[in-house]
């Protein structure tokens, strides 16, 4: 028996010698070899199964890996189970497969694998939490990593703007990435564009330090650029933004997440237009290799792009599939599928059904109630319904009396002819203000708008109702004041002409300085007349008495007609041009006269001839001259220029 042990012990000891050189040359597939041999003759050795499960992850066989811990039930490897469950994309697996080991507190690694199972499920707050307890207790090589980790968690809660974020240190490439994302989600674009920059000269020293390779700086610097050209495309920089997509994809990326960004940011660019290139790149954004990289607030958006897509491409079935999936899916823009939805239904003329879908939406969501009520006055706009728009614009209760609605109600009105209505609208949208205590702003625009509508409705004395409760706010309003002049001289004029002198004097309102300024302006002038002014504002010359008296004296005697007769009276019509004057007799005959050809356009000379009856003698009853009616000759006709090839004017479309 101890022959048999010898050979087999020196069997596991060469095996387990070669399986820790090979791990230490990072040859982990030879490694599994030796590892293979030590099971052979001890299948249940715990440190060859777990020498295993170790090199089937460092050689990325995660699935391998799970099904190996599964099968054995190595219940002892708890976090390489949990580990091989985060890369397999089973998150709450990997959580639950942590929080099982019962163990208060976690070994590091266990903790820190948590913390990253938490950012994964987007559970951000409790893993900032789990990351400041981690570097607060934690002192090791990995710090800058960890804080790289927790600005990346801050850069994610900084999309929801009522939350605090913690400060983030900038003392990498990386950590000035994360807080340029903060800065994005913010709205901050152009902030956040200068930090990326930096971030991206950073980025580069450090990997030219390093002795990366150009490829390798170009993979890591994309992801930064594509985060750059966000920002610009936020800032309205649509041209270079969309330059800096097109290199990035073109470098084809290893990085599916990056992949799905650039894609679906190139179609938000595109819009309506290169449809081909937008659904190639939908395509690319929705791959199945993309979906574990994207956070779910990403996949939402890349989901709704695909579905506006389908409604530029006009393909009706297929948005109507699209947007049910999308509700579905994501029920917090539920509406926003509805109104996709709806728009397509509209362009298929099915304007009551899209009515129908949306007041269904408005019973049920009464969050949305009052949003679903526009769209469906659009609709009804859009088929001609005003009275029905009227109706739904009415129903909205208190908030019809918000100044748009109003404005909205009023040209609906006087688009239907009913100025009673728009009056009496206004009339209680102001009694409405004054009785609900607004404030004196918006009471203030309400008055000045009914004011302004009975003016140009010539209902003068509800205007000056109107504008009288608008002084009372404002007594000092020069302008109210005028415009209720302007009322009253319609039917009060004493009562107008008594406000008036309370309007101010002109000369309080413009000073001399200013009079003469407007009057010296060059610009109601002619050039003639400006350049006369210009030179009568240069000063003289100082000058004696006499020349002064001499240049005053030098006066120019009009110039009159030779035939002038001071005796005789002037001709009163002698502005007047000739053909307008009562003497004036229009020239006939003459030699165009001669040669007019009378007749049908396209007749020949002699044909009119023929029919012009001036010149026959007389043709009478009596005349016992037959006129002979001979078939006319064919008339000159007008030669057609063949169509000739037209040269085309260039110019951008």
């Amino acid at each position: 028996m101890s022959k048999d042990a010898n050979p087999k012990e020196a069997l596991i000891k060469a095996a387990y010698a070669d399986v820790h050189k090979f791990g230490n040359n990072r040859e982990f597939d030879k490694a599994v070899k030796a590892v293979n041999r030590i099971l052979g003759v001890a299948p249940d050795d715990p440190t060859a199964l777990h020498c295993k499960v170790v090199c089937l992850v460092q050689l990325s066989k995660f699935e391998e890996a799970y099904k190996f811990i599964e099968k054995n039930r190595l219940s002892s490897l708890a976090f390489e189970k949990a580990y091989c469950e985060y890369r397999l994309n089973k998150q709450v697996q990997a959580l639950k497969t942590i929080d099982d080991t019962g163990l208060q507190p976690l070994p590091p690694n266990l903790k820190e694998l948590r913390t990253q199972v938490l950012y994964r499920l987007e559970r951000y707050d409790e893993c900032l939490d789990a990351y400041r307890d981690i570097i607060k207790n934690t002192s090791d090589d990995y710090e800058d990593e960890r804080r790289t980790n927790l600005s990346a968690v801050a850069a994610n809660l900084a999309v929801d703007k009522n939350k605090e974020v913690p400060e983030v240190p900038e003392d990498t490439y990386e950590q000035y990435f994360n807080s340029a994302c903060i800065q994005s989600n913010r709205q901050k674009y152009a902030e956040a564009e200068r930090k990326l920059r930096t971030s991206e000269k950073l980025c580069r020293e450090f990997l030219e330090e390093e002795g990366a390779s150009e490829e390798e700086i170009t993979e890591e610097v994309d992801v930064i650029r594509v985060q750059l050209a966000y920002c610009l495309q936020q800032q309205g920089k649509i041209k270079e933004a969309a330059t800096i997509y097109a290199d990035c994809l073109r470098h084809k990326p290893k990085d599916a997440a990056l992949v799905a960004v650039a894609s679906n940011n190139s179609v938000v660019i595109n819009k309506d237009q290169n449809v081909f290139d937008s659904k190639k790149k939908i395509r690319a954004a929705l791959a199945d290799a993309c979906e574990p990289k994207l956070t779910s607030r990403q996949k939402q958006v890349i989901a709704l792009n695909n579905c506006l897509l389908a409604l530029y491409t006009n393909a009706g079935d297929q948005v109507q599939q699209l947007s049910q999936k999308l509700a579905q899916t994501y029920p917090q823009v539920e509406f926003e599928a509805l109104l996709i939805r709806c728009t397509q239904l509209a362009k298929d003329r099915k304007h009551k059904e899209a009515i129908e879908q949306l007041q269904k939406f408005a019973s049920t969501h009464k969050s949305h109630a009052f949003v679903s009520k526009f769209a469906i006055i659009q609709l009804q706009l859009l088929q001609g319904s005003r009275k029905e728009a009227i109706e739904t614009l009415l129903s909205l209760g208190e908030s019809k009396y918000k100044p748009g609605i109003v404005s909205a109600l009023v040209s609906l009105y006087l688009g239907t002819d009913n100025k009673p209505a728009a009056s009496a609208l206004l009339k209680s949208a102001v009694d409405w203000y004054k009785k609900n205590n607004v404030s004196s702003g918006d009471l203030s625009d309400m008055w000045r708008q009914a004011a302004e509508f009975h003016l140009r409705g010539g209902a003068s004395e509800t205007a000056a109702s109107s504008l009288e409760e608008l002084l009372k706010l404002n007594p000092s309003d020069t302008k109210v004041l005028a415009q209720l002049v302007i009322a009253y001289a319609q039917f009060q004029p004493k009562k107008a002409l008594e406000i008036s002198r309370k309007l101010p004097k002109l000369e309080t309102l413009t000073t001399a300085s200013e009079i003469d300024a407007l009057e010296a302006a060059n610009w109601v002038m002619s050039t003639k007349a400006a350049k006369k002014s210009a030179n009568a504002k240069v000063e003289p010359s100082p000058s004696t008495p006499s020349e002064k008296k001499k240049s005053q004296n030098r006066k120019r005697k009009g110039k009159l007609p030779k035939n002038y007769n001071a005796e005789v009276a002037p001709d009163p019509e002698r502005w007047l041009p000739k053909y307008e004057r009562t003497g004036f007799r229009k020239k006939r005959g003459g030699a165009r006269g001669k040669d007019v050809i009378k007749g049908s356009q396209g007749m020949a000379s002699g044909a009119a001839d023929q029919y012009d009856m001036s010149n026959r003698v007389n043709l009478s009853k009596n005349s016992p001259v037959t006129p002979v009616y001979q078939e006319t000759t064919p008339g000159p006709r007008q030669q057609h220029r063949k169509g000739g090839h037209k040269k085309k004017k260039g110019g951008r479309f």
